[in-house]
């Protein structure tokens, strides 16, 4: 069983930055991939990033790669969404899963474990 937890949401200008961090609690951070998803209003769930079990492989949603870097540290069971040059259509509620097997998938129905959000609003 792993529980999640986000944080680091908020409101922000265009062209600005945020950064999202996931705390894990539970077993074997190391052993699942994570991803982060985003909910838009009136919007399907949307894949966003995602890591493997050592950070050395990720994968990004074409909408925010280059602006958009997913990193983790094991030793804290953290993972975090470091978001630079936001857009207002990046205005979407966060969530945090865990997949496990430990590498990575951009598919939402592979991952185990969610959190319950944080929300990111970028005005224009």
């Amino acid at each position: 069983q792993v529980q999640l937890v986000e944080s680091g949401g908020g409101l922000v200008q265009a062209g600005g930055s945020l950064r999202l961090s996931c705390a894990a609690s539970g077993r074997a951070f190391n052993m699942y991939a994570m991803g982060w998803f985003r909910v838009a209003v009136g919007k399907e769930r949307e894949f966003v990033a995602t890591i493997d079990w050592s950070g050395g492989t990720t994968r990004y949603a074409d909408s925010v790669r280059g602006r958009i870097t997913i990193s983790r540290d094991n030793a804290k069971n953290t993972v975090y969404l470091q978001m630079n040059s936001l857009k207002p259509e990046d205005t979407a509620r966060y969530y945090c899963a865990a997949a496990s097997g430990s590498y990575v998938t951009t598919v939402a129905g592979m991952y185990n474990y969610w959190g319950q959000g944080t929300q990111v609003t970028v005005s224009s």
